[in-house]
């Protein structure tokens, strides 16, 4: 498994994101500073609603920026023998499925297609992310969302 090519395949998903950010938020800074949107009488709150709206639509550019800057200062390990930031886990079900897992600072919940495999961002906040952190090849791992059990072997740490 490239790291590298994996994380500059996040990378270019966050910068669309981003993108797609600055255009919305633009758009509310229009909708906010157009003359249509100027009150009529007190009970028009539409500039109001479209102040809030941008404001949101900034603190979302931010974000994006925030996840750029901490994905590209990732240091990715070498050769880890626990799980740690930038790993890429190999898990395997009760069912002999095997999942893959990118151990990220952001972004969880991300999925990502690459060499032909689908790999999902899992951040330490996540209840699979905390039951991973710092375990080994071999190891078993379950952890609980809602009612759920979910229980994994794992079988490689890239």
């Amino acid at each position: 498994m490239n790291k590298l090519e994996l994380r500059q395949t996040i990378l270019s998903l966050l910068q669309h994101k981003h993108a797609v950010a600055i255009s919305s938020a633009q758009r509310a800074i229009e909708s906010a500073t157009d003359e249509e949107t100027v009150p009529e009488h007190k009970y028009d709150t539409l500039a109001l609603e479209a102040s809030y709206l941008a404001h949101g639509q900034a603190m979302r550019v931010q974000e994006c920026e925030q996840e750029i800057q901490m994905m590209s200062d990732l240091v990715l390990p070498e050769s880890p023998t626990k799980i740690g930031l930038g790993c890429v886990v190999e898990l395997i079900d009760a069912d002999d499925q095997v999942k893959w897992f990118f151990i990220a600072p952001c972004s969880g919940g991300l999925k990502v297609d690459i060499e032909q495999q689908s790999i999902m961002l899992v951040t330490f906040d996540s209840p699979l992310g905390k039951a991973l952190k710092a375990k080994q090849t071999g190891d078993e791992v379950e952890y609980q969302v809602g009612q759920y059990s979910h229980c994994y072997e794992i079988e490689a740490i890239h």
